[in-house]
């Protein structure tokens, strides 16, 4: 049987993914109760046998205090039910969460009259503590409309069906912010920047005239040795601990050239070694640049 817990924040697409879940075959059920899941599962355990059972389970601020608090004890039953659930944990920024509230005018479950919405926020971050320390999956929809929203969890989702582990590198600019969901962060900023040419400005680093003006920098060849060592070395180690979801993020300032050159380097010499690696151009993708 496999379980997933969908949680994250007021307003952060938790119900754009159990939808998609449930396009992926999940048997869904969205805010219930944490302490009633060891139930649940039990009432699921007889179709095992029949046929491969998938639950996938919406718990966020609206449960009740007590039970979120008391998560790992419940954990431990799952446990004990030969039932260890993956949590997928989504979260946006405090701004754009505030923004999305405003627009939609809907009233956040823990904000009241003595309570803002800024505040509830930072109470429900609180609260949700114990699911996003433990989360396999953490989803950083800042940046993702609702459609983008599902393509990027059928992207992460689809493949952990498979033994092997699923690698993300991501590209993306300094200045939108560092992407909640990275693992491992690289910076890249530090390399010359093709922007200042201005032949190339426009350009990203998919362009052959940018691979051609970075493949001949010095530090360039030895930031890319330095990473792709890494990676091959500690991901596996990864591997190896059970993770289920690696997101590897390199930065540059503008998330255009440097980082995507980098990004896209990185994806061909290790796609081989990591059968589910993925590629992602924050960036780009906000550009519309998907090609």
């Amino acid at each position: 049987m496999k379980l997933v817990i969908v949680s994250g924040r007021s307003g952060s697409g938790k119900s754009t993914a159990l939808h998609q879940l449930e396009d992926l075959g999940y048997y869904c059920v969205d805010n219930l109760p944490v302490a009633l899941l060891p139930e649940l599962v039990a009432s699921f355990r007889d179709d095992v046998e029949e046929r491969p059972v998938r639950l996938a389970v919406g718990i966020d601020a609206r449960n009740r205090i007590r039970d979120l608090s008391r998560y790992e004890s419940i954990a431990l039953q799952l446990h004990e039910q030969n039932c260890d659930p993956e949590i997928v944990f989504l979260d946006a920024r405090d701004d754009i969460l505030l923004a999305r509230f405003s627009s939609t005018r809907r009233r956040h479950p823990l904000s009241n009259a003595e309570r803002s919405l800024e505040e509830a926020l930072a109470y429900e971050r609180e609260l949700l503590e114990p699911l996003a320390q433990r989360a396999d999956l953490r989803v950083d929809s800042s940046a993702l409309s609702v459609h983008d929203l599902r393509e990027a969890l059928k992207q992460r989702l689809e493949p952990v069906t498979s033994a092997h582990q699923a690698v993300q590198i991501q590209s993306f600019a300094f200045k939108h912010g560092v992407p909640l969901d990275a693992d491992l962060v690289f910076d890249a900023r530090c390399l010359p920047n093709p922007h200042w040419e201005a032949a190339l400005r426009d350009l990203t680093g998919r362009d052959p005239a940018v691979i051609e003006y970075l493949s001949g920098q010095t530090l360039v060849e030895a930031l890319y040795s330095d990473i792709y060592q890494f990676l091959l070395r500690w991901v596996r180690e990864l591997q190896a601990s059970d993770r289920s979801y690696v997101t590897v993020a390199i930065g540059c300032t503008g998330g255009q050239h440097r980082s995507v050159y980098l990004a896209e380097r990185l994806f061909a010499a290790l796609r081989e070694d990591l059968p589910n690696l993925q590629l992602r151009h924050r960036e780009l993708s906000r550009r519309g640049q998907h090609g």
